[in-house]
């Protein structure tokens, strides 16, 4: 080689730190992701509440039964019934916002105490938890931060996976303030240095397109310092700011497509999940059936375009959440297992797979045995070497390349 070491050495420690920028920024995906949210209003939320959706749901099923068959087979029915038996619920949201309204200080003060205490009962199937406060904007910000402290109070601290959700984003300079009032809350009430984390509710376009041109998704998971844990969609004030017709507003509208898909890229290995928005049609009365398959079908369409969690407002979607998740991961099963099982082997086929490809074979084959869609041995009855183990490797990339 004929160039100066200089020069190369020179090269050599640029290109080092922009690596080391880049695995700052893009850790990569972050394990544990919950299928759902699901939002209550924080006036009505007990300890009890988990249990409550279940049985709720589980009642409905009854109804329903020989609809749920055709729709997912009786073999993912009876997985759906355990589920609601067992852990009908992964992750809930009491809300003060819009869910919530304006109910005076001291109404919602006492409501705020009391959610702290609800949240620090649920049962550990609940991993994670939280509340959506009131947006950082003028006129409300000081109710928020108070509601959040008063919430901490009666919680006697961070509940195990408590995340606050920060609706109505519209600036950057809003994330500046949210790990602002982190800090101070942390200071304030003696907690470790990142104990308090958020999540980003995508609810204005100029949340997704700043008045320059540039994503302002993207600018604000790198103005969160880290303690950002999620962008979530909201379907109807985001479509109405667009201008949808409120007839035509729902999660497949183009807009929404468009959105998740600019939260989707801004969120790429950074390690913050995507959760998709809900849908305003609840499983009651006698458009109940329409409304299930409405929602199964719904949740179907979000999980082929890789948006692996969303709202749940009704214990009636609980059914069709988890019904929907398992045929999506156990569909994925018979689809990727033989292609890992290919790959470790060092075969041929029609298909070739590369390094990256295998990655994301194994993480979603990781998605649906986490969320309970199969067991351990469902997997190596088709890829006999894929133990869980080996597919941990395969995520983190650890196994040899070909």
């Amino acid at each position: 080689m004929n160039l100066p070491d200089a020069l190369l050495h020179g090269i050599g420690e640029r290109l080092r730190a922009v690596d080391d920028e880049l695995n700052r920024r893009y850790p990569g995906d972050r394990p544990g992701q919950p299928i759902h949210t699901a939002y209550v209003c924080a006036a009505e939320a007990t300890k009890d509440l988990p249990h409550e959706w279940g049985t709720a749901a589980a009642d409905l099923a009854d109804r329903h039964t020989e609809m749920l068959t055709e729709l997912a087979g009786s073999d993912v029915v009876s997985r759906m019934r355990d589920t609601l038996a067992q852990r009908p619920i992964q992750d809930l949201r009491l809300d003060f916002e819009d869910g919530y309204g304006t109910r005076g200080d001291q109404v919602e003060d006492r409501d705020a105490t009391r959610a702290g205490e609800v949240l620090a009962a649920l049962p550990d199937t609940v991993f994670s938890r939280g509340i959506r406060t009131k947006g950082l904007a003028g006129g409300e910000f000081e109710r928020a931060i108070h509601t959040l402290e008063r919430v901490l109070d009666g919680a006697g601290g961070v509940p195990d996976g408590f995340v606050f959700t920060v609706p109505k984003l519209r600036a950057v300079e809003q994330v500046d303030i949210a790990v602002q009032v982190c800090e101070a809350l942390e200071s304030a009430h003696g907690l470790p240095s990142g104990a308090l984390r958020f999540e980003l509710q995508i609810e204005s376009p100029q949340a997704v397109i700043a008045a320059d041109g540039s994503a302002t998704v993207a600018t604000a998971i790198a103005h969160s310092a880290g303690r950002c844990t999620g962008l979530h969609y909201g379907t109807y004030d985001y479509s109405a700011a667009c201008g949808i017709s409120p007839q035509f507003q729902s999660l497949e509208h183009p807009v929404a497509d468009h959105a998740k898909a600019v939260m989707q890229a801004a969120a790429a290995q950074t390690g913050v999940w995507v959760c998709d928005g809900s849908t305003q049609v609840l499983p009651v009365g006698i458009e109940a059936p329409a409304a299930l398959r409405r929602h199964f079908r719904l949740v179907t369409r979000s999980l082929e375009r890789g948006y692996y969690q969303g709202w749940d407002m009704h214990p009636g979607h609980l059914l069709t959440r988890w019904l929907a998740t398992f045929c999506f991961f156990r569909g994925a099963l018979a689809s990727a297992a033989p292609r890992i099982d290919r790959y470790l082997q060092r075969q041929g086929g029609a298909v070739v797979d590369e390094p990256a490809t295998a990655q994301a074979l194994a993480t979603v084959v990781l998605r649906g045995l986490e969320c309970g869609a199969f067991e351990p041995e469902d997997i190596t009855e088709l890829a006999p070497a894929a133990d869980v183990e080996v597919l941990h490797q395969l995520r983190e990339r650890k196994l040899p390349t070909l």
